[in-house]
């Protein structure tokens, strides 16, 4: 089978660079087309620049251009920027992979949209051992039920501008579909103040943002007289480059349809 062409959006910033790099060490992967805003210093000069690499793609802001020469456009960048990139790939008929996270209700609509006529994988987070992650608190919340208090804490580096983060969100809503629990109405994010005995039924969220932290998030069961965590850390943003290069050769040949990570991996 042939590679995958693809273009990576954002490709001037930190996880532009990764999936730069991913791209290049992916024999089923071609990079053909590297995006970023227009005025960006990073318009005309290599992808690889930032990594010591030539790769003979050159960074552009024609958006068109850029996608129309790819199968796939993978992009981690800012929900409002998210959109207008999936309007344009719906329009070319491309796949696209996003890692975006943060995105509201009317935005994930416009997605779901674009989804029934491109292939689409849509995953609060790429990598593979939070995938996993998610498998084992499906089979912890069965089996301890509601006897245990449920909390989700995450850590992220300074500059992450949503929170609680998508991964971290994803934890609750894969607990609470075990419980049915609604977690619309049965979070909380962050306490102060006098805020009463704790609900049974209810999934607690913590947020902590500081420094040059990738990615940490832990699910804490807390029952009588035990407590259990479940944990992922993420050392480098490897990982989510090297699973959006899955999920964009899971998309070749794929019906339009929104896929995640799940299916990307075969846990459904």
């Amino acid at each position: 089978m042939k590679p995958v062409r693809v273009a990576i959006a954002g490709a001037g910033g930190r996880m532009g660079r990764m999936l730069v790099e991913a791209a290049q060490e992916d024999p089923g992967i071609e990079l053909v087309a590297a995006l970023e805003r227009p005025g960006s210093e990073w318009i005309g000069r290599d992808a690889g620049e930032q990594l010591g690499r030539s790769t003979g793609v050159v960074i552009d802001d024609d958006y068109e251009r850029a996608i129309g020469a790819a199968d796939c456009l993978i992009d981690f960048t800012r929900p409002a920027v998210s959109v207008g990139l999936v309007r344009t790939a719906q329009r070319l008929g491309k796949s696209m992979v996003i890692g975006t996270t943060g995105f509201d209700a009317e935005q994930r609509a416009i997605i779901e949209q674009a989804a029934t006529e491109i292939p689409i994988v849509l995953a609060p987070n790429m990598a593979i051992g939070v995938n996993v992650v998610f498998r084992l608190l499906e089979g912890a919340a069965a089996l301890l039920g509601e006897g245990y208090d449920v909390e989700v804490i995450e850590a992220h580096h300074r500059n992450k501008v949503d929170a609680p983060s998508g991964t971290a969100l994803e934890m609750g809503r894969t607990i609470a579909r075990v419980l049915g629990f609604d977690l619309d109405r049965e979070a909380v994010y962050g306490r102060q103040g006098t805020v009463g005995v704790r609900p049974s039924r209810q999934i607690g969220f913590s947020s902590i943002r500081g420094g040059d932290i990738v990615g940490d998030h832990t699910v804490l069961f807390a029952g009588t007289g035990e407590r259990i965590e479940i944990t992922h850390r993420a050392q480098s943003r490897m990982p989510y480059a090297v699973g959006a290069m899955r999920a964009a050769r899971f998309l070749q040949g794929r019906a339009p349809g929104l896929y995640d990570m799940r299916d990307v991996l075969g846990l459904r």
